[in-house]
């Protein structure tokens, strides 16, 4: 019986490296599990519905020959010990899940303190009084209700940092593509000149129903 319960831990990954896959496998397991108890319970009702717990003895104490007591009493055994597997591989499947959204978090408050202590060393030295920051894209557009517009970006907007894009790492809107991409969901500090003076905006790359995560086109600007 301990062996039986302690088959669904075999191979369970440690805390800290559950994967997606890790938990579908979880889920594959549990549902093997659900359709051989219901084989099971298949195999009670064929005896007369004796189910689990029916008296395998007649009025007079004999033993019932109406029904096959060797696969009834087969059929609860495994039942039993199913239910208990059952409770095993749910309690992983939520210890998993829990593990997940866990290091999820972990990593989202992990990208956004380096995202922002670079956008501050970014700016360490710098003297707005002195010298306005160097724009390196334009907004050319935006979508209605798009994730940019919502985020309160324009038309005509000079982009000066974009997360961890600035002017001295931009090379191409690749840069940009790769920072929305890995920050879908997640809010990216944007820094723009709009007619002279300097705007801070948190923009959050959104799945909506328009094209891309941004719904808006940024260009280059010509150095």
């Amino acid at each position: 019986m301990s062996e039986k319960e302690e088959k669904p831990s075999a191979g369970f990954p440690q805390a800290g490296a559950v994967t997606v896959s890790d938990i579908q496998e979880l889920i594959r397991r549990k549902e093997e599990i659900e359709a051989q108890i219901k084989a099971n319970y298949d195999v009670l009702e064929s005896q007369k519905d004796i189910g689990m717990n029916q008296p395998l003895v007649d009025c007079e104490g004999y033993p019932r020959s109406d029904v096959d007591l060797y696969q009834v009493r087969t059929a609860r055994h495994n039942i039993v010990c199913l239910q208990n597997d059952h409770k095993a591989v749910m309690k992983q499947v939520e210890d998993a899940l829990h593990q997940l959204h866990a290091r999820d978090k972990e990593k989202q408050a992990r990208d956004m303190a380096e995202a922002h202590e670079e956008a501050v060393s970014c700016n360490l030295g710098l003297s707005e009084a002195l010298a306005p920051p160097q724009a390196f894209a334009k907004v050319n557009s935006i979508s209605p209700g798009s994730p940019a517009s919502l985020a309160g970006l324009q038309v005509d907007d000079e982009i000066v940092e974009f997360g961890s894009v600035n002017t001295q790492n931009f090379q191409s809107l690749q840069n940009i593509g790769n920072v929305v991409q890995h920050s879908e969901g997640k809010p990216l500090n944007v820094t723009v000149t709009r007619r002279g003076e300097k705007h801070q905006l948190r923009l959050v790359p959104t799945r909506w129903a328009g094209k891309g995560l941004l719904g808006c086109n940024i260009i280059p600007l010509q150095r």
